[in-house]
């Protein structure tokens, strides 16, 4: 697939290369392509996006089994989207268990204008039900998602991301690859930060409180 940012190139490297001391099978995603680049985020504490990733204006089917309008259902809030799937043995849950740890440690007031979205990019095992379940073990009010193929194809497209690929770990069993950062996106319906794995709790909590009160404000 043709990448169209070398921005999107170099998140999957700084994703990767935090991930690496922490992630087994669980690989990041591997896209490639031209950009304008990234950088330190000046007194945010995630990676700095340039230029900004856009909120994919599609729908994806919920936990529910009920079509999900990614744009219009996280209006005006601050979202946290990851694309992973449920049988990652790594990356994936540990990201689930901080956000889950930093939201209970917010202020109400702050949470309650925060969502987060998983979206799968293993749709085949991953069903409404099975991602609710497996979500459902770390925060209930965690969003997922499952696309169709067009649909996930469609948003790798946007992100500039190489199509998953996988790793036959035997007895039936596959890893996926896929991006190990987190993409936050503000009422601007931008993500101008992105969050890999290896962000400390406490740098959540300091970019997710600013970016509630805030929205983006360059420094």
């Amino acid at each position: 697939m043709q990448i169209q940012h070398l921005t999107r190139w170099v998140l999957a490297v700084v994703a990767l290369s935090v991930a690496a001391a922490t992630a087994g099978a669980c690989s990041g995603d591997d896209a490639k392509g031209p950009s304008e680049g990234v950088s330190n985020a000046g007194d945010y504490r995630g990676v700095l996006v340039t230029p900004p990733l856009e909120k994919p204006a599609l729908t994806f089917t919920d936990t529910s089994g009920r079509p999900y309008d990614l744009v219009r259902e996280t209006e005006g809030t601050v979202t946290l989207l990851y694309l992973g799937y449920t049988h990652c043995p790594d990356v994936c849950p540990m990201h689930m268990v901080d956000l889950n740890a930093v939201l209970a440690k917010l202020p109400g007031d702050i949470s309650a204008k925060i969502k987060v979205v998983f979206v799968t990019v293993d749709p085949e095992r991953d069903t409404p039900e099975a991602l609710g379940r497996w979500l459902g073990a770390f925060n209930s009010s965690f969003i997922g998602l499952t696309p169709d193929a067009p649909t996930l194809a469609r948003l790798l497209y946007e992100f500039g991301m190489g199509e998953p690929h996988r790793t036959d770990l035997g007895s039936g069993n596959y890893a996926v690859s896929h991006a190990a950062y987190v993409m936050a996106f503000t009422p601007d319906n931008l993500a101008h930060t992105v969050y890999p794995s290896g962000v400390t709790r406490e740098d959540w909590a300091h970019d997710l409180t600013r970016l509630v009160k805030e929205g983006w404000k360059p420094s």
